[in-house]
């Protein structure tokens, strides 16, 4: 990846291109996942994207929205993926919030949410969007 920004690094992160990200994390990086677990440690956290990997290798994810806000050491990603497998598509909507300490990501906060294309809430878009 050469020199990465911090914005390709965290929008790398939320994609789940994690081989672009990884090699970013500090020794002492926290990911909440709300909602869910906190991971402390940059083994924990790079286990735990292995892990998602591995359990995405038969699904094909696209990108209907990508959205990267940076404000001083910190990169806001907002994503709409779309991930499709042999018995269906899901579509999730995540934010992941990435404070940098330098060039290492020192934090990430991360939420999503399972989206119902067919739901009044849905994002714009994806109502029209094939599924």
């Amino acid at each position: 990846m050469g020199e990465s920004t911090r914005a390709e690094i965290a929008r790398a992160f939320a994609q789940h291109r994690f081989d672009d990200a990884l090699g970013h994390l500090a020794r002492d990086v926290v990911w909440t996942i709300v909602g869910y677990s906190v991971l402390e440690g940059a083994d924990a956290v790079a286990s735990t994207c292995r892990d998602t990997a591995g359990g995405l290798a038969a699904t094909v994810a696209t990108w209907d929205r990508c959205l990267t806000v940076e404000q001083d050491d910190t990169v806001v990603v907002e994503v709409l993926g779309r991930y499709r497998r042999q018995d269906g598509v899901t579509i999730v909507s995540s934010c992941h919030i990435i404070e940098f300490a330098d060039a290492e990501i020192a934090s990430i906060t991360s939420y999503g949410v399972e989206v119902d294309p067919d739901s009044v809430g849905a994002p714009s878009g994806v109502r029209q969007a094939s599924r």
